[in-house]
Parts: C-alpha cells; sequence; structure tokens
C-alpha cells in the first residue's frame, strides 16, 4: 500500500508546483473489526430468522384452532338444536330468521313460536310463504 505526502518547506523554496514524494507503508494495516465473524453472524441470523418463522406459524395455528373451537352461535351461525342463539333465548321467532324445521314441528307450532298471542296470523303468513300447509323436517323456513 501507498501514499502521498507533501511536505511544506518544500513548497516554500518552489513556487511553481509543490513537491510529492511517495511513501511505502512497510507494515499491513491492521484490522480494527471486533466481535464474530461474517459466517457466524450470518449463521445466527439464519437461525433467528428461523426461529420467527417457526413462532409466527405455531401462533397462526393456535388462533386457527381457538376460532374452530368457538361455537358456531358466537358467529351467528346454528347451534347443536338447529336453532339459532336468538330462538334458544327465546320462545318467539322474528321476522327474518332462518328456522330449521325439526322432527314433530307442524306449521301451527311454528305459527305459535312466531306470534304466540295470535297464531293464525302467523300461519296464514307461512302458509303463504312456503305455499304449502306442509313442512318437512329439515326444510329451512324464512319467518315473514
Amino acid at each position: 500500500m501507498a501514499a502521498v505526502e507533501m511536505f511544506e518547506e518544500e513548497i516554500a523554496n518552489r513556487q511553481d508546483y509543490p513537491q510529492l514524494r511517495l511513501v511505502r507503508f512497510e507494515s499491513a494495516p491492521t484490522l480494527r473489526r471486533s466481535g464474530l465473524p461474517l459466517a457466524q453472524r450470518r449463521a445466527a441470523r439464519a437461525l433467528m430468522m428461523k426461529r420467527r418463522r417457526r413462532t409466527l406459524v405455531v401462533l397462526a395455528l393456535l388462533v386457527g384452532l381457538t376460532i374452530l373451537a368457538l361455537p358456531g352461535v358466537a358467529f351467528g351461525g346454528v347451534s347443536g338444536g338447529a336453532h339459532s342463539s336468538d330462538l334458544n333465548n327465546n320462545a318467539t321467532l322474528a321476522a327474518g330468521v332462518d328456522y330449521v324445521v325439526q322432527p314433530g314441528d307442524t306449521l301451527n307450532a311454528i305459527a305459535r313460536m312466531i306470534n304466540p298471542a295470535d297464531p293464525s296470523r302467523a300461519r296464514s303468513a307461512l302458509v303463504h310463504e312456503l305455499d304449502s300447509t306442509v313442512v318437512v323436517a329439515g326444510e329451512h323456513v324464512q319467518i315473514p
């Protein structure tokens, strides 16, 4: 390695241009870096990234399993009795609810759940909605 050194006293003697002299270093430059070698730092970073990915995958699986473990009624679904969560809490059916006909249900029984005070009006609305006086178990009935 070489360096250029300029001497002030020589500049004062010659006015036209400064004198430059090539100076050689006999010793090699010292490295000032401390710590682990580059290969070890890269290996440690790769291991850290692998751990992070593994942690994120495990976290995603736990969130997925937690969501699957929640009952369907938590998301507005149908519970085990084929009634929505509103029907499990109340004995009356509201307009717009999708009711799944259970074995043994009749049009009159469903009409009594819709309007306990006057089931005849609810029954006529159901007959008009279904275009039939017969309901079949498992059928989805949109409550009018």
